[in-house]
């Protein structure tokens, strides 16, 4: 195994990749009282296009087929994954991101059950078409919840309009219309063509022995056989079918006005430490406009042009690339124009200086410092958080290095007016 230490944050983590090539990464802290483990693959909803293990040609996929083999991976030939979980006294669940698809248990017993439990029902799935159409009923709910969220709708509409002719526009569960088409052959598809341990990682932490627990995830690969690694050949659509609509808008049945205005990043291909500081660059720019601290929003606020839902995000993975800010407000076109200008004119904002970026650069190192109490976060942050060998654990480092000057630069390359673009939802009149 690999030690790698942070000697900064006084933490250790052990890496090994097996000969299966699964990575293990095994984060010891035993001062807590319980274990967690999420075991990832690097696949989710916009890997759509791809050439299927064992075939030759690109192949598409229905939208949400991601998001549906998660939800069957849980259902085995003689009973649930839940149960067993339950029955050893953990807390399982599981999630599709645009980009991974990631299965979890949370326990203070039955460490190495649960740990085998997981690792068994990933690596073993059992379709059936009869099992597949009963789970369309189930999804087919799931889908038409999240339609009636306002606040999924104005995200959404927003994705649609800075990814078109992109599966990041398209919700993760897919569609109504889209489900239907897919069955346990395309399952199985999916399934050998991304869950290869190659393609996957399992990190592991909180109150375990570090020689015992890699000796038994060793132990249970080796029990089994899988075909040699081959690489995945994804495809997606081309920037010139993906231009930036400037502007859209539904009705539903809303109180007040919702609106988010966005921008897309311009393709890069930034790799290691480089993009982890883009990623730090960028959240701080937004902290520094439209943070609690910042003028804009204090403004804002007493000029009840804002509320407590306001929020502003950045995303930045694997093929996305975006930032989103906004809110309910009783003014959605006088909200709009304002944080659009804001953005445009963002790198000569009286908010950037050395003043407030010090307040925020400080305060957004004590909640890094005050999140790595949380097993959970720091299991899902080394999971989304992960650019070549650049992981969670540099985040404080590299918060510490960055200047007032470099997120004036981001602000100047990042933001332009033709990848920005604004929707809302409004008030259906009855």
């Amino acid at each position: 195994m690999e030690k790698i230490e942070y000697a900064q944050l006084n933490e250790t983590i052990y890496k090994e990749i097996l000969p299966n090539g699964l990575t293990v990464i095994l984060l010891p802290k035993i001062d807590f009282y319980k274990t967690y483990a999420l075991f990832s693959t690097n696949f989710g909803s916009i890997d759509q296009q791809f050439i299927p293990i064992g075939e030759t040609d690109f192949k598409k996929m229905p939208d949400g087929i991601a998001h549906f083999l998660e939800h069957k991976m849980f259902e085995k030939k003689d009973g649930d994954v839940f149960d067993d979980f339950s029955k050893l006294g953990a807390s399982a669940n599981a999630f599709t991101s645009f980009t991974k698809t990631a299965y979890l248990f949370s326990s203070t017993s039955h460490f190495k059950e649960n740990l085998e439990t997981l690792l068994d029902f990933v690596q073993k799935p059992y379709f059936t078409n009869k099992s597949v159409n009963k789970e369309k009923g189930i999804i087919r709910q799931e889908i038409q919840m999240y339609d009636d969220l306002p606040e999924w709708r104005v995200m959404f509409g927003l994705l649609e309009n800075l990814y078109p002719n992109h599966p990041a526009s398209i919700d993760i569960a897919g569609t109504i219309e889209s489900i239907e088409d897919i069955t346990a052959e395309l399952l199985y598809e999916n399934y050998h063509t991304f869950y290869h341990p190659s393609n996957m990682q399992l990190f592991v932490t909180g109150n375990f022995e570090i020689e015992q627990t890699i000796e038994w995830i060793r132990k249970n690969q080796n029990l089994k056989q899988f075909e040699e690694a081959k690489e995945i050949k994804r495809r997606y659509p081309s920037e010139e079918n993906t231009k930036v609509i400037p502007s859209g808008e539904i009705k539903l049945p809303v109180n007040k006005p919702k609106v988010l205005v966005g921008i897309k990043g311009k393709k890069n291909k930034l790799k290691g430490a480089a993009a982890l500081r883009q990623l730090i660059s960028v959240e701080f720019l937004l902290k520094l406009l439209f943070g609690e601290t910042s003028s804009t929003y204090l403004k804002l606020y007493d000029e009840g042009l804002i509320d407590d839902s306001f929020n502003y995000e950045y995303t930045f993975e694997r093929e996305i690339d975006h930032l989103s800010v906004g809110g309910d407000t009783k003014e959605p076109d006088q909200l709009i124009s304002i944080l659009k200008n804001l953005l445009l004119k963002a790198a000569e904002s009286p908010d950037l200086n050395e003043k407030h970026f010090e307040i925020v650069k400080k305060r957004s190192i004590g909640e890094s410092l005050q999140s790595f109490n949380s097993l959970e976060f720091i299991a899902h942050q080394f999971n989304d958080v992960q650019f070549e060998d650049v992981t969670v654990f540099d985040i404080i480092h590299l918060m510490e290095s960055i200047e007032l000057e470099d997120i004036k630069k981001v602000a100047m390359q990042y933001i332009n007016s033709e990848n920005m673009s604004e929707f809302r939802v409004t008030p259906k009149l009855k």
